[in-house]
């Protein structure tokens, strides 16, 4: 975990010729993700019902035991989800963005065969204040469906840093169609600045080297999440996939306290052929770590962007226009560092 070059053999043959290929997909979406809590947030049936109702709820923030409190009082004027039943059996959710991964969701309990829920419950988050106000609270209300995909019934998100903390009122609040930021998850996770290199086999001479190799350079990264007082102790995880593999992970050392931390990383990947170059795609993200379990922070996949990997189709593959940019300058420039500064995004 030091500053110096780490070199990693990767065979992509094996991918090929495996019959499971097709449950890579699962896999590697588990390694980008943090929790099946975080995935829920974009998961659920959405546009099949119109927003419409208001919410009453009400904010306080409670200074002794350090707690965000969220008072759900009720839900007027609801959609119908199940004209047929004439059905609604709703609940309602929260996020703080746009930290979702670390602090996760609440919710409160389902109430059956309404479009006026009462639940007069407090959604809890131990968070500290100064963390708390570069916060989003998200909160949607949602119909609970056990044998299918619960359905999004409307929400509204709201600005703790420009929250009048003197207001610990109940107040109503009209519930609005789904938001951008709640879908894209966040609308400003950093930086990384980096470099990649692909040096083609034998192109330093006879059999050398004597396969292809990608290099990435991870030099620094600006603007991250101040999750604590004291800052964020980061560090970047590295795969090529489809390889989600010991022999595929690589990781730089954890840069304490900084959110604009320094990390200076060569990571070394050989056996590739330049026709690997279309299916494969590095992914690179960055994480908190803590003692008990790291928390996603944001991420970059580079590659082309086709959604599929040897012929397979696979969610991983979604680089943005600017990873794809990067990606295609570096296979049209072989044996040039190609430099770049990309913003870091939810994968």
């Amino acid at each position: 975990e030091s500053d110096t070059a780490s070199e990693i053999s990767f065979q992509f043959s094996k991918h090929k010729k495996t019959p499971s290929i097709g449950s890579h997909s699962s896999d590697m979406a588990s390694v980008s993700s943090v929790s099946g809590s975080v995935l829920s947030v974009y998961s659920g049936d959405f546009g099949s019902v119109d927003a419409q109702g208001t919410v009453e709820f009400a904010l306080d923030y409670d200074e002794k035991n350090r707690e965000f409190q969220v008072h759900v009082s009720q839900c007027k004027d609801l959609a119908v989800v199940d004209e047929k039943k004439g059905r609604t059996d709703p609940y309602v959710k929260t996020y703080l963005l746009p930290d979702k991964a670390r602090m996760g969701k609440r919710k409160t309990s389902v109430k059956k065969r309404t479009v006026n829920p009462i639940y007069n419950e407090v959604l809890r988050y131990k968070i500290e204040k100064m963390v708390l106000l570069i916060q989003k609270l998200n909160l949607s209300v949602w119909h609970n469906d056990p044998l299918g995909r619960n359905s999004f019934l409307g929400e509204i998100e709201i600005d703790l840093a420009s929250w009048d903390w003197s207001n610990r009122k109940l107040n109503w609040y009209p519930l609005k169609p789904r938001s951008l930021s709640a879908v894209n998850g966040v609308d400003h996770q950093g930086v990384m600045n980096l470099s990649i290199k692909y040096v083609p086999p034998g192109s330093l001479g006879p059999k050398n080297p004597p396969s292809g190799e990608v290099h990435i350079w991870v030099k620094d990264v600006k603007d991250l999440l101040q999750l604590r007082p004291s800052g964020v102790d980061s560090f970047v995880k590295c795969y090529v996939l489809p390889d989600t593999s010991k022999k595929s992970y690589q990781k730089t050392r954890v840069i304490k306290r900084d959110t604009n931390p320094v990390f200076n990383h060569t990571i070394v990947y050989d056996g590739f052929h330049t026709e690997d170059l279309k299916d494969a795609c590095v992914e690179l993200t960055v994480w908190d770590h803590e003692k008990l379990t790291n928390h996603f922070l944001g991420g970059i996949r580079l590659g082309l962007g086709t959604g599929l990997s040897y012929g397979i189709s696979v969610d991983w593959m979604d680089s943005t226009q600017e990873e794809v940019a990067f990606w295609q300058e570096m296979m049209s420039a072989t044996n040039e560092w190609i430099e770049g500064l990309l913003p870091l995004r939810s994968l």
